[in-house]
């Protein structure tokens, strides 16, 4: 069964920078396209970087410069970068597959951008 462990969140003030991580169990990452997700209250989840292949990654135009995603296949994780934080990217963030998520959602980690 997958198991999916977000961590590395929390409260930063804005412009600061934060390193999420992704480990996963059940599953070797490797062999998957995986992203991350996030969602504010009220809205949506949202895909916001992902990596399709060994090399092709993508992000939505909100993070764009700002948000960095790796792989750590020795540790079977996944890590998201992000930088340059603003109010608006205060969410939890999730990993899962990408761009169409199937596997349970863990706690995810919450990341609060304020001053």
């Amino acid at each position: 069964q997958v198991q999916l462990v977000e961590s590395g969140g929390g409260l930063v003030q804005p412009g600061g920078s934060l390193r999420l991580s992704c480990t996963a169990s059940g599953v070797t990452l490797r062999a998957w396209n995986m992203g991350w997700y996030r969602q504010a209250p009220g809205k949506q989840r949202d895909l916001v970087a992902w990596r399709i292949g060994a090399y092709d990654t993508y992000y939505a135009d909100s993070v764009k410069d700002r948000f960095t995603f790796s792989t750590d296949y020795a540790k079977n994780t996944v890590d998201l970068q992000i930088d340059s934080l603003k109010p608006e990217d205060s969410a939890i963030y999730y990993c899962n597959r990408a761009p169409t998520p199937s596997w349970p959602w863990g706690q995810g980690t919450p990341v609060t951008v304020s001053s």
